[in-house]
């Protein structure tokens, strides 16, 4: 498998820049998930790794070395695509075996029938093999188009918001089997998306990006518990992390004087009294219940089941708390509210940057 480096790199299209002064790194046999909005620069990131395109500046590595300026056939790389870019007037075995008849790679025939049985016992596609592909549903055509970057044993897999076609219940399915297929095979996968949930649900790390910056990386835990920003804050999480503007005011969070204050457990020892700040805290944290501090109006109620998710205004603030489904609740119902302090995460007012980050 390989291991990934890109450093320092920059890319620019014209007059704009994708990716700035770029530095990332995926370990050999890492599920690494590259996590941000359209346009932040990661289709752009996985076209460089590639070799689809050249960096501006700055140099990738796999394995230590220099691949800057290799084509795609040269990196070994395996690229699968939310289009299935599939032949589809060819069986489900012919497209398998497509990659490995090309001239280049002089495969032995018995050797291609071994490999297209072994993705498709991987994929559960074998009982497909002599369909053609025009005739299978987006899961079993996202199945296959997998199936054709396994069989040529990439030392990369780049995946481009693979999932991002299908529908709900098949995308929660093929993430299971994403994640278990790579650790089957043990490969190095950089997966990008836009979506929160694929990311923390797949990654052994993530990375978050914002108009080709890379904010921060760190494990599905670290960037949920410890996001570097209220942008990270924002990104990951469902519902995102409540963000409150706020002051420091004799140890304790003010985000309304006297209708909207709460304790913060030692955290502020670090904060300038007055400072400006905004106060984080996920809406799991909250507790509704009778005699809390804070009042609210309940504004929506959505039931998911095992939980409710409550949007409760208070005053000028607006936060959404996660609660249990026996939780009886009405809209424009008033309640009271605290928060766990422990779980409260102190940004910078001016900058957004959290401060247990330092900057």
């Amino acid at each position: 498998m390989a291991h990934i480096e890109l450093k320092r790199v920059t890319k620019k299209f014209g007059a704009q820049t994708a990716l700035r002064n770029l530095d990332l790194e995926i370990a050999d046999g890492e599920f690494f998930v590259l996590l941000g909005e359209t346009g932040a620069g990661k289709t752009t990131t996985l076209r460089l790794i590639a070799g689809l395109e050249r960096p501006t500046e700055g140099k990738i590595l796999i394995d230590g070395a220099d691949v800057s300026d290799w084509g795609p056939a040269e990196r070994d790389v395996a690229l699968v695509l939310q289009q299935y870019s599939l032949y589809p007037r060819y069986t489900v075995r012919e497209n398998l075996e497509f990659p490995l008849k090309a001239k280049i790679r002089r495969v032995e025939s018995e050797e291609i029938k071994e490999q297209v049985a072994r993705a498709a016992k991987i994929l559960r596609i074998e009982h497909l093999l002599d369909r053609k592909t025009d005739r299978l549903s987006g899961g079993e055509m996202q199945r296959v188009s997998i199936g054709r970057a396994i069989v040529r044993k990439p030392r990369v897999f780049l995946m481009d918001e693979p999932l991002s076609a299908l529908d709900a219940k098949l995308r929660e399915a093929l993430r299971t089997e994403l994640k278990n297929l790579q650790m089957t095979l043990g490969a190095t996968f950089l997966f990008v998306t836009h979506d929160q949930i694929e990311a923390m649900s797949m990654g052994d790390k993530i990375g978050v990006l914002d108009r080709g910056r890379l904010v921060q990386t760190g494990t599905p835990y670290e960037i949920y518990n410890n996001p570097r920003n209220t942008f990270v804050a924002r990104s990951v999480g469902s519902p995102p992390m409540n963000l409150l503007d706020g002051r420091l005011v004799k140890g304790r969070a003010v985000v309304a004087p006297k209708r909207f204050e709460l304790p913060l457990n030692g955290q502020a020892g670090a904060v300038s009294e007055g400072q400006p700040l905004v106060f984080g805290i996920r809406p799991e944290d909250l507790t509704v219940e009778s005699g809390a501090p804070v009042e609210a109006m309940v504004h929506d109620v959505e039931n998911h089941g095992v939980e409710k998710i409550l949007t409760l205004h208070a005053g000028d603030a607006v936060l959404r708390a996660t609660v249990s489904a026996r939780t009886n609740v009405a809209v424009d119902e008033t309640v009271r509210f605290a928060w766990n302090p422990e779980k409260v995460v102190l940004f910078d007012g001016a900058s957004g940057l959290s401060l247990r980050h330092g900057g």
